[in-house]
């Protein structure tokens, strides 16, 4: 019976980090999709969010998962929603890779915060796979950094936007925390804020708006953010960080196949790396913890 269980446990670690790869994939789609609504960034955020609010509620239901209130469940929604508006204000004043560059420094903020908050002292594997990722990283996006840094307002918000991005992966860290509790309040986040930009002249809802919204409502924010709390709940924060750099890779990979977009060498090199990396990093720590737990 302890073998079945172990088998059991086994089975669900080795699945939460699928999930997390599924929900960057999903992710990763909204460059593309967002592509097909000409509206104002925060009214798309707003609609998705509302979306995507109801499919984590359906889902919940269906699985018997009430929704959960208490402080840590608050405070991973508003780590949530935080990131995404955070995201938008920082594009809005920066370059669109300076904002998810600096967003994607999560990795060194959560290095920092478990330590600091948790005493969690990270592994020369997690350390190492941090270094390269950001690396890979910087390099995907070096062509775009030569036009300018872009506004210090702009960057600032971007990087606080990683310190958010770092909290969403901890969330499950905190005492009475519940990931999808916490994801569906992100959305409320989200959709209160962004509610005032729904009700703007740019909003039209044609066909191939209302399509797309629906697109990135249901797939790209809905049933990611449900793959992505699943994930939370057996992925260690690093580990799912790492993971969730596969997402600024994927993002204008995906937008290349759909309109034509050309990526340069620095930005083929950085892709390279940083999926090279996720896989690398994951072998070696399955390795690792199969071999903890065989000793």
């Amino acid at each position: 019976m302890a073998d079945e269980t172990k088998t059991a446990v086994r089975k669900e670690r080795n699945l939460a980090p699928l999930c997390m790869v599924a929900a960057s994939l999903l992710f990763s789609l909204g460059g593309m999709l967002v592509k097909l609504v000409p509206w104002h960034p925060m009214a798309i955020s707003c609609a998705r969010s509302v979306i995507a609010g109801l499919v984590l509620f359906t889902y919940m239901k269906l699985r018997g998962h009430r929704i959960v209130v208490n402080r840590a469940v608050l405070l991973g929604g508003f780590a949530m929603g935080a990131t995404s508006t955070l995201y938008v204000i920082s594009n809005k004043l920066t370059t669109a890779a300076c904002a998810i560059l600096l967003q994607y420094t999560a990795p060194v903020f959560i290095i920092l915060l478990m330590w600091a908050i948790f005493r969690v002292k990270p592994t020369k594997l997690d350390i190492g796979a941090t270094f390269v990722l950001l690396c890979g990283v910087v390099l995907f996006f070096a062509d775009s950094l030569r036009g300018g840094a872009g506004t210090v307002v702009g960057n600032i918000t971007a990087l606080v936007s990683g310190v958010t991005w770092a909290l969403v992966f901890m969330m499950k860290q905190w005492k009475g925390a519940d990931n999808l509790s916490s994801v569906f309040f992100g959305c409320v986040f989200c959709a209160v804020t962004g509610l005032p930009w729904m009700f703007g002249e740019g909003v039209v809802w044609t066909g191939p708006a209302v399509l797309g919204i629906l697109c990135i409502g249901l797939f790209q924010f809905g049933a990611a953010y449900v793959f992505m709390a699943e994930g939370l709940e057996k992925t260690p924060p690093l580990t799912a960080s790492l993971i969730s750099m596969l997402e600024p890779v994927l993002n204008p990979v995906f937008a290349a196949l759909a309109v034509g977009e050309r990526m340069r060498g620095l930005t083929l090199a950085g892709a390279a790396v940083v999926v090279c990396g996720v896989l690398a990093y994951n072998l070696l720590k399955a390795r690792a913890e199969k071999k903890n737990a065989e000793s």
